[in-house]
């Protein structure tokens, strides 16, 4: 990925990469999503369930008592009990493992789009907290000079070298400026409290981050077709919906198995430690428990009329499937859509830039001018307005173009999946 800003050291301060490692340890919507993850494979292992065996076992204990042809008293026993179950053949098994699966990648793609949205917010954050104090900085430069001014002024009234009106004239100029200082003073403090909420920083315990150096404009040229195609394999966002595609496909095959029948093997067996204890029920001494015994079977089941319980989830298994898909298509055809237009701002940006860095050169060097010949009354007020105003508007409109270029190029990483290498899809459908 590239990053569009040039640091210079700063005591307290941190650098982008300093907020994107932060943000990936301490975000709380990762942090969530990092949960999700654990969770999801939890979740496989109760879908893969349906093939694995299910064993019980019990130890019944307790006093015989009551009376029988030749007994008499009490009695104490005891019974052993197991039972295994094994599904034999079941529809829904494989696409249980498959489902399973699909939901351990889900969590990890989900991980992966949290990652994504939250570096690209604290990204942006720092761009803009960067862009606004810059922008304060050259307000309070301009209302510096025009202070300078001002006093210059003031000089001349005060020596009868000019009238009240260009001393009043100078001071309005210079407080002028303090409205929109405390406009980007807010701006760059409302920046610092969302990089810090990226960054997991609970501002009540801490300061708020201060980020690290000056916006750079760096030009970057795209191959437009390439990075498409690679978009389009890689992009996080888009492979999460192509797996909720096939997770409901596969919970669409499950609730269809239920149409099919399934065959299931049981072992039971019995130890019996005593003889002459009767079974429960039992009506004769042939019903009681004569010793050990294990008993083998095998269970067929069909479904064969449901009422329209298996259908009717079966259709809305479909329809949650068909909805998934057109999700799909849509963020497919976005992105299609998204990189051209990003691709065209970087032009136009671009070019923007080139024409205020020029007029920029040219509104200083006309600003230096008048402000030598302001002073001696060459000049009259109304130009220095002119030529200050013009200056000021040419470096603010430069500002805003390179910081405008690096937001681009992070919704260009972003669009096209640059942010960092995701985990690939390699569990084989079985």
């Amino acid at each position: 990925m590239l990053f569009m800003t040039c640091f210079a050291c700063s005591t307290g301060a941190v650098t982008l990469e300093r907020v994107l490692q932060t943000t990936l340890e301490n975000n709380p919507a990762i942090q969530e999503a990092k949960a999700g993850l654990e969770q999801a494979a939890g979740h496989r292992l109760v879908f893969r369930s349906i093939a694995w065996p299910q064993v019980e076992l019990g130890v019944p204990a307790g006093l015989q008592y009551g009376h029988r042809a030749g007994e008499s008293g009490l009695k104490g026993f005891g019974v052993g009990r197991s039972a295994l179950d094994q599904t034999l053949f079941n529809v829904a098994v494989p696409h249980s493992f498959r489902r399973g699966d699909a939901g351990v990648l889900i969590a990890q793609q989900q991980l992966n789009v949290a990652v994504v949205e939250q570096l690209h917010a604290a990204r942006l954050a720092f761009y803009a907290a960067i862009y606004n104090r810059s922008l304060e900085s050259i307000r309070k430069q301009q209302q510096q000079r025009l202070r300078e001014n001002a006093a210059t002024q003031k000089n001349r009234f005060e020596a009868g070298l000019a009238d009240r009106s260009a001393f009043t004239s100078a001071t309005i100029l210079a407080t002028e400026l303090e409205t929109q200082i405390a406009t980007s003073h807010r701006a760059y403090l409302d920046a610092q409290l969302q990089l810090a909420q990226a960054m997991g920083i609970d501002p009540a315990k801490r300061t708020l981050p201060e980020p690290e150096g000056e916006l750079q404009f760096v030009p970057l040229h795209v191959d437009l077709d390439s990075e498409t195609a690679a978009a389009l394999q890689r992009r996080a966002d888009l492979k999460l919906a192509r797996l909720f595609v096939r997770a409901a496909n596969e919970d669409e095959r499950i609730i269809a198995a239920d149409y099919y029948p399934a065959v299931g093997g049981n072992i039971h067996g019995e130890y019996v430690p005593v003889t002459g204890i009767h079974r429960q029920g039992s009506t004769s001494k042939t019903q009681d428990f004569i010793g050990s015994e294990i008993v083998e079977r095998a269970t067929y089941t069909w479904r064969v009329v449901d009422n329209g319980k298996v259908g009717g989830a079966v259709l809305k298994a479909r329809a949650a499937r068909e909805m998934n898909e057109l999700t799909c298509r849509k963020l497919e055809a976005n992105i299609s859509r998204e990189l051209p237009r990003i691709a065209n701002d970087l032009k136009v940006i671009a070019a923007r830039e080139t024409s205020l860095s020029a007029a920029s050169d040219s509104a200083e060097e006309s600003a230096r001018t008048v402000r030598e010949n302001v002073a001696s009354g060459l000049i009259s007020p109304l130009e220095y307005r002119f030529s200050q105003n013009a200056f000021l508007t040419t470096r603010s409109g430069l500002l805003d173009a390179i910081y405008q270029h690096n937001a681009a190029i992070a919704e260009w990483d972003r669009a096209t999946g640059r942010y960092f290498q995701f985990s690939d899809d390699t569990m084989t459908s079985r």
